[in-house]
């Protein structure tokens, strides 16, 4: 089969305007009694969008052809490609308001929540620090889709991801805090990007350098989070959960202080070593008739009452220890890597532990004495002033900061996510990039924006609103035009080409090939084969979506002009034998259909545009392609060269 040579990337223009204007001036979004239905606040948002262009004398794109709005529709909505049948019969129906009817469909159906779940669940694990918290991405991908679907509002189910506990496959909303390790830093950098669009993570070690924040109030947030920790549910297992600790924690200052007596409470085989099997068993059970060791080294018999003070430690302090706790202690203790720790390599280990880690309070380091635990900080709201007294539960806390996050009176909670969901859909948003808004951004069309939180917080926040809102705009439904790349030019003029993510080009693929997700990677995998179910983390990395999407993925925070094709992704569109296989004119394939039903190139050519394009191919494209076959004289292969160049062109790959 031939290869023409096709050039494969993304060339598309983006203009953003940043200003600075003090926070006095921070947006307001206020809660009417009753929010107004999409299609009502659509046509409020094209008569503001249309007559601020029209003020600087932007020229407006025409609506864009039927075909090429149930192309992008049906892709922004679902992640799937509209069938050869769904194209035409969209075409040949006169209905005035066929384009309402099909954003409802596609709003109603379950790939609207699946294509949205996964466009969150790669909003959460692109930057995870804890990479084994991977494994459970379908998990959190199922969660998140039923909370689409059923139009859960967006501040239930951030509240459900700020308050999660338990285990991780079972409470898949936990997904937020295990990809960041349940480290309270960490969580509160990732919970106040992702929810709020605010770049706080700078201020952790000092006051931000190019924005308001101050180092204190980055802790005070932080303060809501140091009761969470992370920890394997059993011995031997990948499957982990996210616990409150509402206890103080010494296990690290009592091992450095009593390392023998550490030693003592693990120490099964009694070496008076420690491996690693025997601190991921726990302590052993510490009873009331165990030999006691005094201080100056004497024992009292192997069967006194326990008296001394030393053991009464022991059973307080010598509690089961964090799995990433075992593997740091063994990092910095094993200095000679025969996998087992002794009194001196523990007393020489600087420090293996995190000693602010298990404090039931957060502490915000001096940084002039980087060693010492710090000042205690209590939590307090950087955006509200709300406080909360110290010594509150883990519960209380992350109870009282998703409800400060996800308050109506935070104006910042509602235009995060609608000027996300507005970016993804029409390619950029109203600020940009869409996870650094705050007080000194100022948005484009702030009318606009206000207008559409307003309405999405008294409709409940639901994101099937939001999205049927968008899709029935003006502004979406523009043609593509060139735009001038002037800094001062207005967005939304015209509508802007976007690379598609990862999913929906995988998803696209297998619509094309007319396979099955498994069969993606050339074999079936039969629901709840044993061997894929023992051994998860394998079979994970080993699916044919993570694989395609370690070639493809994207951080959909970014934006979308950053994204460039790669080689990587060019050969394995021309070297997959999948692919390949998938692009034959010959045995039980797409193609083979095709050429066996229309036996005219004109009708097998409009076939094979509408399969992959969703589109009928125009004149000039017909008559390139009816000369490409008389010069290669066999029809089969020229018609898989020219399925190949319609898979590899920028149009399969982006939404127009």
């Amino acid at each position: 089969m031939r290869r023409p040579c096709v050039h494969v990337g993304f060339v598309f223009v983006q203009v953003a305007l940043f200003a600075i204007f003090s926070v006095a001036d921070e947006p307001q979004v206020p809660v009417s009694a009753k929010g107004l239905s999409p299609k009502e606040v659509a046509l409020e948002i094209d008569r503001q969008i249309l007559a601020e262009l029209q003020k600087a004398a932007v020229q407006v794109a025409q609506t864009c052809s039927d075909e090429d709005f149930l192309r992008r529709v049906t892709l922004d909505i679902t992640g799937q490609l509209p069938s050869p049948q769904d194209v035409i019969a969209f075409r040949q129906n006169t209905d005035s308001k066929k384009r309402d009817v099909l954003i409802d469909k596609l709003v109603d159906s379950s790939e609207f929540g699946l294509n949205w779940a996964r466009y969150w669940r790669d909003v959460i694990y692109f930057r995870a620090t804890e990479q084994r918290s991977r494994f459970n991405q379908e998990e959190f991908t199922a969660w998140m889709a039923v909370q689409w679907n059923q139009g859960t509002g967006w501040n239930s189910t951030v509240t459900a991801m700020l308050t999660a506990s338990g285990n991780v496959e079972e409470h898949p909303e936990t997904a937020l805090i295990f990809a960041q390790g349940a480290i309270a830093e960490d969580v509160t950098a990732e919970a106040c990007r992702v929810f709020l669009g605010i770049q706080l993570q700078c201020a952790n070690c000092h006051d931000h350098p190019s924005d308001i924040w101050k180092r204190e109030q980055f802790h005070q947030l932080a303060a809501y989070f140091p009761r969470i920790t992370e920890r394997r549910v059993m011995k031997g297992t990948p499957e982990y959960e996210i616990v409150s600790v509402n206890t103080e924690n010494k296990q690290g200052d009592f091992m450095r202080d009593n390392p023998e007596m550490f030693i003592r409470a693990f120490d099964r085989d009694n070496d008076q070593k420690l491996s690693m099997k025997e601190l991921e068993a726990g302590p052993k059970r510490i009873g009331r008739r165990i030999p006691a060791t005094l201080k100056d080294g004497k024992s009292e018999g192997d069967n006194v009452e326990m008296q001394n003070e030393g053991m009464k430690e022991a059973k307080a302090s010598a509690g089961r220890l964090p799995a990433k706790a075992i593997e740091r202690l063994f990092a910095f203790g094993d200095t000679n890597k025969d996998e087992l720790l002794t009194v001196e390599e523990i007393k020489a280990a600087q420090p293996p532990v995190n000693r602010r880690r298990g404090s039931t309070e957060h502490h915000m380091v001096d940084l002039k004495h980087p060693d010492s635990p710090g000042a205690i900080v209590d939590p307090k709201f950087f955006v509200s002033g709300e406080t909360l007294p110290r010594g509150q539960s883990d519960e209380e806390r992350r109870m009282a900061v998703a409800k400060s996050f996800t308050s109506p009176e935070n104006p910042w909670f509602a235009r995060a996510i609608v000027n996300r969901v507005w970016a993804e859909m029409l390619g950029e948003g109203f600020y940009m990039p869409v996870d650094d808004i705050g007080p000194t951004r100022e948005a484009r069309y702030p009318a606009v924006l206000d207008l559409i939180c307003q309405n999405f917080v008294a409709n409940g926040l639901n994101p099937k609103w939001l999205v049927r809102t968008i899709a029935n705009t003006e502004a979406y439904q523009r043609k593509i035009q060139s735009r001038p790349a002037s800094e001062n030019d207005l967005p939304f003029a015209s509508a802007t080409p976007v690379p598609l993510r990862s999913d929906v080009v995988f998803n696209s693929l297998a619509q094309v090939f007319g396979v099955t997700e498994a069969e993606m990677n050339g074999r079936t995998v039969k629901a709840g084969d044993k061997k894929e179910a023992k051994d998860k983390p394998r079979a994970f990395l080993q699916s044919p979506r993570f694989l395609f999407d370690a070639l493809f993925g994207i951080d959909p925070s970014i934006p979308k002009d950053d994204v460039m094709g790669n080689i990587p992704q060019s050969l394995m569109m021309m070297n997959s034998r999948v692919f390949r296989a998938r692009m034959s004119a010959r045995g039980n394939t797409q193609l083979s259909r095709i050429l066996g039903e229309h036996k005219d190139n004109r009708d097998a050519l409009r076939e094979l545009h509408l399969l992959v394009l969703a589109r009928e191919p125009s004149t000039e494209e017909i008559k390139i392609c009816s000369d490409y076959i008389a010069e290669v004289k066999d029809r089969p292969e020229a018609f898989e060269d020219m399925m190949w160049s319609l898979l590899n062109s920028s149009e399969f790959i982006s939404r127009r």
